[in-house]
């Protein structure tokens, strides 16, 4: 779709004030200094000081900002402006130096010249790009060699089923762009939002192979019966941080992480 950027940034833009409200988003507590990164993803970043890190998708930039409190050099990137906007004024007032720039993912090979030890993407990013190809290209791109790659993100099998868990609607593989509109936000069910918004679904052979293909060599690939974001409509906190669907409980995935390392030839 030519214009789903346009629909896409008009949707997060929209949501960037009720996420900045939202308990899901804790931005008083996380202000005063609590992190915003999982388990999960932490274990496979391991020690980050002095890192230079290029934090893709990071909406208002929670995770950049953690990730800059554990010493790190980081660069997050967005589609949105008003995200970005409100990432920069999160790290003003944690008194961090975290950078942040304003750009569709597939544009910002035109817009920053620079290798990093560390790309990270994590939950709820890569659906809405199309063209997983391109983005395993830029990854590839900005990581010197013997870099790291760190991922976190919601499981395909997930967004086959309906948003009330109870058939599967979608196709697993990337068919066709899933165009639908949106009332509330994951952040805030009742928000007072109605959004138009374009996704893809990827499988997980589109992620790991496009990977490979990009000279990255795939250290860890693990998945999760249990999210750490109550972001579903019916959750079920089964431990302190941890949500599952309660009709599906541990028969399904709904996360999964990868670590790959780009070769040095």
């Amino acid at each position: 779709m030519e214009n789903y950027l346009d629909i896409n940034r008009n949707s997060w833009n929209a949501k960037v004030e009720p996420h900045l409200k939202s308990d899901f988003y804790f931005v008083d507590e996380f202000l005063k200094g609590r992190t915003s990164l999982n388990s999960i993803e932490l274990k496979l970043l391991g020690n980050v000081q002095n890192k230079s890190i290029l934090h893709l998708q990071c909406h208002f930039g929670q995770d950049s900002i953690s990730l800059a409190r554990l010493g790190a050099k980081v660069t997050g990137i967005d589609l949105s402006d008003k995200a970005i906007e409100a990432a920069r004024d999160l790290a003003r007032k944690a008194q961090t130096d975290t950078e942040f720039i304003c750009t569709d993912l597939y544009n910002l090979p035109n817009i920053l010249d620079r290798k990093f030890d560390i790309v990270f993407t994590s939950y709820g990013t890569i659906g809405w790009l199309p063209d997983l190809k391109k983005w395993a290209e830029i990854i590839s791109l900005f990581l010197r060699p013997g870099g790291k790659f760190i991922m976190a993100e919601f499981h395909p099998v997930v967004w086959m089923f309906d948003d009330d868990f109870q058939g599967i609607r979608y196709n697993y593989f990337n068919e066709k762009p899933i165009v639908e509109i949106y009332e509330g936000t994951y952040a805030d069910q009742s928000a007072d939002l109605v959004q138009e918004y374009v996704m893809w679904n990827h499988s997980l052979a589109d992620v790991l192979q496009n990977l490979i293909q990009n000279q990255m060599q795939i250290m860890h690939f693990k998945e999760f019966d249990w999210s750490p974001y109550p972001c579903f409509r019916h959750v079920d906190e089964f431990e302190k941080g941890k949500w599952r669907i309660p009709q599906l409980g541990n028969k399904i995935p709904l996360v999964y992480a990868v670590e790959a390392i780009k070769k040095s030839s």
